[in-house]
């Protein structure tokens, strides 16, 4: 048997702006985790692989299967990447305790974790930028037009500057940063949110191109603040790109309701992450104001709650 997981990740700061060439920040969530594991199929021709997926209800095989599927297009790809010959019948099970369509990864974790765990497989050469741009195909038969972010930190699974056409920068940490992660429990549909904003830039692209602008410097004094372990000050850099976001209006009512809460408990920053319009919002909690806070976003509405820490 062969084995393979990947992280959830959580956008710092920057989302939305990072499809337009600016720069984001992402860390690694590893609390939650996308895996996949392949054994003998037990019958089945040869080459064959049989793709299954509780969550999903997939029982198929590769061959049963259209292209634009995920599955079976991350599965093709990375099999043509390692030029695998003949093989006897495979069966890959995927398992994910990431939720789906949250912001925190989900799709970019399963095709990860494929594609690593073939590559496993087949003892194959294939690096982690590799994987990530493997990914990312199947990421814009998910999203559209993604920016990339997600399988870049997913793939290299440490904090990273991202930006679009340029290697990611992994971080070094000068401080552990502890961030409260709750869900909306509304689906956050990434498609919709970054056809929003393309919809809103097509008809005032002077204007939103300086939101971007904004942004893009609240994410090199973020990056500042991570590398300095400076709390306050990633933690105004969240409370200002929330209020960019809102402006872009990919916020919602929810997120909002989340964020005010976490704030006027003693978060020291919060904001949404992720494409918004659902999904979660996280927040960064010193140790005297974690309880305090996470109490706050649970009487606020949180469906579900994580902690997670980022550190050197």
């Amino acid at each position: 048997m062969t084995k393979a997981c990947a992280p959830g990740k959580i956008i710092l700061l920057g989302e939305h702006a990072v499809v337009y060439g600016r720069p984001a920040l992402a860390v690694p969530v590893r609390q939650v985790q996308a895996c996949a594991r392949i054994e003998p199929a037990g019958d089945g021709a040869p080459g064959g692989v049989l793709l299954v997926s509780a969550g999903t209800a997939l029982h198929a095989w590769l061959d049963e299967l259209p292209a634009e599927h995920p599955l079976a297009a991350i599965c093709r790809a990375t099999l043509a990447a390692l030029a695998t010959r003949e093989f006897a019948p495979l069966r890959l099970s995927i398992e994910s305790t990431i939720p789906v369509a949250s912001g925190l990864g989900s799709s970019a974790a399963v095709s990860v974790a494929v594609a690593r765990a073939l590559n496993q497989h087949f003892d194959g050469s294939l690096r982690d930028g590799d994987i990530s741009d493997l990914a990312y195909e199947v990421e814009r038969i998910h999203h559209g037009t993604p920016s990339g972010i997600d399988n870049t930190v997913v793939s290299f699974d440490r904090p990273v500057l991202f930006q679009r056409g340029e290697r990611p920068v992994p971080l070094a940490i000068g401080g552990t940063f502890t961030f409260l992660i709750a869900d909306t429990g509304i689906a956050a549909p990434t498609a919709e949110a970054v056809g929003l904003v393309r919809q809103r830039w097509s008809a005032d692209p002077a204007r939103l191109e300086a939101a971007f602008d904004e942004i893009a410097a609240i994410v090199l004094d973020g990056r500042r603040a991570l590398q300095d372990g400076d709390h306050h000050a990633l933690g105004q850099a969240m409370r200002r790109n929330h209020g960019a976001l809102v402006g872009l209006g990919v916020s919602s009512v929810e997120l909002d309701r989340l964020v005010q809460a976490a704030e006027a408990s003693g978060a020291l920053g919060a904001k949404m992450s992720g494409g918004g319009m659902g999904g979660h919002m996280i927040a960064l909690v010193g140790a005297p104001e974690r309880d305090a806070v996470a109490a706050s976003l649970n009487a606020a509405g949180a469906a579900s709650l994580l902690r997670s820490e980022v550190g050197p």
